[in-house]
């Protein structure tokens, strides 16, 4: 019989506890450069079917990464040196009006008198007259509120360019060497499951990297058509605007819905726009949405695997919960991947019992 000694069990017990807190503490402090590798792993699958595209045109491998790599730095540049200096001078024009909005009486004055036009029995008065004391006693600290924050904006945009950077380097790297990566991975599988394995593998990359592609291509229609619709309807600050929908539109499912109703309260705001713009912009929303969701979306997607609604409203909260946006956003290809295995896999296998 076997006498275990409880000096050596309690520390095992004990390396082996410390031991996790180590790993749990290393993935909390490297939680920024896995959130970097993520990203860069997450556009190169992206850019990967159109480097593919290349290479059946009889392009060697490096040179159909380098088309592709200067494609997009090209679009992306011409995008930045286009918008960037509208954009600029735009946000400046919106956080000056909001601030004159903020430290004039205009905006109470407008929402008072709507409010007795619209139920002339309720005493509004008092309340308006408190709102008034209480904006004119802390206006100082409100505008000086706006100023940290547009510090604060300013130190988030310059750590957000860096990461930026970052990620560019890493998602031409990976790029680059994809299939490299991909035959390392291969290696781990056994040899009479490899054939099976790879056909998986593959069915799950290309179906991430068409995902990417259809997203970014439907956040591009949104800009554009958003763009020039709401120029033509002269909606206060159209490319603040554009962007706003173009980065909405990434998100699945409900991105579009969200962007679209925050540019309809945009247009709603008293000194900004109108109620007439917003109900302008409102009425294309609406058909945008629709024409999104029945034609351009099927055909844009239709390479990238099918995932129900209510699979794809839970996968974006879980990973919104996780890692924000960007977890929103590669939460619906980690649930297709899924489904690829459970329906190719895990069915078969339970039929075959």
């Amino acid at each position: 019989m076997k006498i275990h000694n409880p000096f050596r069990t309690a520390l095992v017990a004990t390396l082996g506890v410390g031991l996790g807190i180590l790993l749990i503490g290393s993935v909390e402090n490297l939680s920024t450069v896995l959130l970097y590798v993520g990203t860069a792993l997450f556009l190169s699958l992206g850019l990967d079917p159109l480097v593919t595209f290349l290479e059946r045109r009889r392009l060697p491998r490096w040179l159909a990464v380098l088309v592709t790599i200067l494609g997009v730095l090209a679009v992306f540049v011409g995008i930045i040196l286009i918008v960037i200096p509208v954009l600029v001078e735009q946000i400046s024009q919106l956080v000056t009006e909001i601030t004159a909005i903020v430290q004039r009486q205009t905006l109470l004055d407008d929402i008072r008198d709507w409010m007795v036009g619209t139920f002339p029995n309720l005493k509004v008065d008092d309340v308006f007259a408190y709102v008034s004391d209480w904006l004119t006693t802390n206006i100082a600290s409100i505008g000086g509120s706006i100023g940290q924050g547009v510090l604060a904006a300013s130190g988030a945009v310059l750590a957000g360019m860096f990461g930026a950077f970052i990620v560019l380097i890493l998602t031409i790297y990976l790029t680059a060497s994809t299939p490299s990566l991909k035959r390392a991975v291969y290696q781990l599988a056994p040899a009479s499951k490899r054939e099976r394995f790879i056909d998986l593998a593959d069915q799950i990359t290309d179906s991430v990297g068409y995902y990417v592609m259809g997203q970014v291509s439907l956040g591009v229609i949104n800009g554009i058509l958003s763009a020039i619709y709401l120029s033509i309807i002269q909606a206060p600050f159209p490319a603040v605007l554009a962007v706003i929908a173009f980065f909405f539109s990434l998100i699945p499912l409900v991105g579009t819905l969200t962007g679209s109703t925050l540019i309809v309260l945009i247009c709603l705001i008293p000194g900004l726009g109108s109620p007439q713009t917003a109900l302008a912009a409102a009425i294309y929303y609406l058909i945008y949405m629709q024409i999104e969701a029945y034609v351009i979306s099927p055909r844009i997607m239709s390479r990238a695997v099918s995932v129900p609604g209510a699979v794809v409203v839970v996968a974006a909260l879980a990973g919104g919960s996780l890692l924000g946006l960007l977890g929103a956003l590669i939460a619906i290809p980690v649930a297709a991947s899924i489904l690829i295995i459970y329906r190719q896999v895990l069915i078969p296998r339970m039929n075959e019992l």
